[in-house]
């Protein structure tokens, strides 16, 4: 019997393990216009994987959907942005990417995960 929860315990472990740091399943948009709207919900930032050029302006709109403590903040690290995030009250963070790459962002525990792509 111990055997059985032992192994049950182990998978569970696993499967957490590949949903929030090793699934890599993206959806992708490309910025058309100034301002994309980015939805958090159910542990995902829907789109999370965003085209945009060097030098324009952008703004993303996020709609927190997801109550979970870990989806109230959103970070940029590599760009020094941040934002606190409401529930269904959606916030414009606007800003210039001055500088070409791949700029991941995330909750404060890095479990959502997105990536900005400025091209």
């Amino acid at each position: 019997m111990s055997f059985l929860v032992n192994l049950i315990g182990i998978l569970l472990v696993a499967f957490i393990v590949w949903w929030f740091w090793i699934y890599k399943g993206r959806s992708e948009a490309n910025v058309e216009g100034d301002k994309i709207d980015i939805i958090v919900d159910s542990g995902v930032y829907e789109p999370s994987l965003i085209h945009t050029p060097v030098g324009k302006p952008i703004t993303l709109r996020f709609i927190r959907k997801d109550e979970s403590p870990c989806a109230e903040k959103v970070l940029f690290s590599d760009l020094d942005l941040s934002a606190d995030l409401a529930v269904d009250k959606p916030y414009e963070l606007s800003f210039i990417p001055d500088k070409k790459g791949e700029f991941e962002f995330t909750c404060q525990m890095a479990m959502y995960r997105g990536k900005l792509v400025v091209e």
